[in-house]
């Protein structure tokens, strides 16, 4: 059965306050109500009071995907301004402390805090999830098993979280370093079958580890309830462009497997540590540094890779229709991503308040918000 390849994204914002430049740690639930009264069920809240949830609907191609997310973002900064907030699109703030964060009235969210403590009250970050539907269970887990080698690229791509707690973490995705305290999360093991798969999620249901499927965060994931493979590795990034670009990406990707899939071909499978060591370099160095092509058995600079990768992609990029979306991707590599942003404005002004301003400034680029203009 042929993946529909449909795309669904889901984007986790800073609610800002435009005073301190700190995150408001308490957003009344009213102003999610709001986003819900004009956005429906594609606006929620997440455990921490201060991030804010949007996800697209089912999307036949990225062009849809585009036009909803931006619909949305559009719409959220409104509601924020109109309530005298600021949305910033960010993996993590430059200063804000976890610990001053409160949160978000739901039994889900306090039992999550009661079972993980610490680990999940210090878990102040935000991603960027693409959904790409692969209806037949047993494809997903043949996709996710080749698709795993990518999600380095990917975060590389995508980081935008150098700072922590107001220091310069050294890392270009520090996100991805706090997740790792949480279980179930990083790069999953290969599964032979998808029977394998419920074999182990079955296990760990029967041994008390989880009650259900979604308390799997790994990077990459066939959804519990919706038919698709959902690439959860990305921070999140300051423009628009960059998460649709990132989007094409993912859908690309998967279409490239699924055509080597279908050929009974099939893209070479690496160990799960191998894969660890580029996730590595691709959170402490960005697209500045080097992966390892383990086929060669040599360090490649990432933007060299990064060509490869998109020839590897470009027959199905034009079949999808999705070529100008995906070209985004050349200019990530030239101005770099939403982390080489944050760091140089940084290092230009010393400021992280500055850091946040031009933040919420990015995450507003490329938009209308009124009066015509796009920001």
């Amino acid at each position: 059965m042929r993946p529909s390849l449909t795309i669904g994204i889901e984007e986790e914002y800073q609610v800002i306050d435009p005073e301190t430049r700190d995150l408001r740690s308490h957003v009344s639930a009213e102003f999610i109500e709001q986003g819900r009264r004009i956005l429906k069920e594609r606006v929620k809240p997440e455990m921490h009071q201060s991030v804010v949830e949007v996800g697209t609907g089912i999307c036949n191609n990225i062009q849809e995907a585009a036009a909803d997310i931006r619909e949305l973002r559009r719409e959220m900064i409104r509601l924020a301004h109109a309530n005298g907030l600021r949305l910033a699109a960010g993996a993590t703030h430059p200063f804000a402390d976890w610990r001053a964060q409160g949160i978000y009235p739901d039994e889900r969210y306090h039992v999550l805090v009661e079972d993980m403590q610490m680990v999940a009250r210090a878990n102040l970050i935000f991603g960027l999830h693409v959904h790409i539907g692969v209806e037949d269970r047993e494809t997903a887990i043949q996709l996710m098993n080749a698709a795993r080698y990518f999600l380095p690229h990917i975060l590389a791509l995508s980081s935008n979280s150098p700072f922590w707690l107001g220091m310069d973490t050294g890392l270009k995705s520090y996100r991805c370093k706090v997740f790792d305290r949480f279980p179930r999360t990083n790069i999953p093991d290969y599964f032979p079958s998808y029977g394998e798969y419920e074999n182990f999620v079955n296990l760990l249901i029967k041994t008390g580890c989880i009650d259900n499927a979604k308390k799997i965060w790994w990077d990459i994931r066939p959804h519990p309830n919706f038919p698709t493979l959902e690439f959860r590795v990305s921070d999140l990034p300051m423009r628009v462009d960059e998460t649709i670009a990132i989007a094409a990406l993912c859908q690309a990707t998967i279409s490239m497997l699924y055509r080597l899939f279908s050929q009974n071909q099939g893209f070479r499978l690496y160990r799960r540590m191998l894969i660890m060591e580029n996730k590595w370099r691709a959170a402490r160095y960005g697209i500045d540094g080097k992966l390892i092509d383990f086929g060669k058995k040599t360090e490649v600079p990432f933007r060299e890779l990064m060509n490869e990768y998109l020839a590897l992609v470009r027959e199905s990029v034009e079949e999808l229709g999705s070529a100008e979306e995906i070209a985004y991707i050349h200019r990530i590599l030239e101005e770099g991503t939403g982390a080489d942003r944050q760091l140089r404005v940084f290092r230009e002004t010393g400021d992280l308040k500055k850091v946040v301003d031009y933040m919420i400034s990015e995450t507003e680029s490329g938009l209308d918000l009124g009066n015509g203009a796009r920001v």
